[in-house]
């Protein structure tokens, strides 16, 4: 076992990111002990528990990280210092909302930041399996599909590799309550990633339009699906899913809207918040979770 200790600027809430954790049941999150378990997948198809532990303030934020052991420790830092976007400092994008129309959020959920998904795969697969669902049973069939064809370690659930994934039926994954459309796009986008032709990793190295325009040529993924996995898997910070029905909603409800805004007026509230247009997601999403 290996400890370090991580100190970052602030403001940084971590345990406003356990909340947000904390809704997919497959995380394993512990509010009282201000700690999540990080799965950390190895290129062998195996994996490690990272315990990843707030021990500072918003203010003052500081971590402690338990791996399992010191092996390529400065490569498992780095992994977790991504996913939590630990090298992305919050004060200048908060300042900047401090003079827009979003400050009464921003004021709210200070310090909150845009974390990301713990593996590429499990991204691009969770948000296949949440389009179009209410969050609830998205979080419930992603949970029997994880579940049944992934893997535990030390209470945390590992999902299922794009090989296990390929020898999949739609059948069995109609079983769980996916529809046959949903069970296709998840088996076909693993068939790809298992065999070279989507590297998602390489992804990372590419422009938002990029990303967008390689994605959306596999059948199942759109632009909603692309959007997400630049968001919650690469972390990209000015992006607005503006057909995002979290997103409409939010935005009714802070300005007291009769009627959800239309593309058009989505258009006219956001051209204030770039270059952060992800953090005014965000916490648009947070105002009504």
């Amino acid at each position: 076992m290996a400890v370090r200790n991580v100190k970052i600027d602030g403001p940084y809430d971590f345990d406003r990111v356990l909340e947000r954790l904390a809704l997919d049941p497959l995380n394993a999150v512990d509010p009282v002990n201000r700690s999540v378990k990080v799965p950390y997948y190895l290129p062998d198809g195996m994996g490690e528990v990272i315990e990843v532990q707030a021990i500072g303030t918003t203010d003052e934020p500081q971590f402690s990280i338990t791996f399992e052991n010191d092996e390529n420790l400065e490569e498992k830092q780095q992994r977790i210092a991504n996913i939590f976007q630990w090298q992305t400092g919050l004060h200048d994008m908060h300042a900047h909302f401090l003079k827009t129309d979003l400050k009464p959020i921003f004021e709210e959920h200070i310090g909150t930041p845009l974390v990301l998904e713990f593996d590429p795969f499990a991204t691009i697969i969770k948000s296949i399996i949440h389009q179009q669902l209410n969050l609830k049973f998205a979080f419930t069939l992603t949970h029997r599909f994880v579940t049944t064809y992934g893997w535990e370690k030390d209470g945390v659930w590992f999902y299922p590799s794009p090989e296990k994934v390929v020898d999949l039926t739609v059948e069995e994954l109609r079983e769980l309550q996916f529809s046959q459309r949903k069970a296709e796009y998840v088996i076909e986008v693993a068939q790809k990633v298992s065999s070279g032709e989507l590297d998602l990793e390489q992804l990372s190295g590419q422009s938002d339009e990029e990303v967008i325009k390689e994605l959306t040529k596999i059948r199942g993924i759109g632009p909603w699906t692309a959007q997400s996995f630049l968001l919650f898997g690469l972390g990209r910070p000015n992006l607005f899913p503006k057909a995002d029905i979290g997103i409409q909603n939010a935005i009714k409800k802070l300005f007291q809207m009769e009627e959800k805004p239309t593309m058009d007026e989505l258009d006219e509230f956001s051209a204030a918040w770039h270059p952060y247009l992800s953090y005014a997601s965000l916490y648009l999403w947070r105002s009504i979770e």
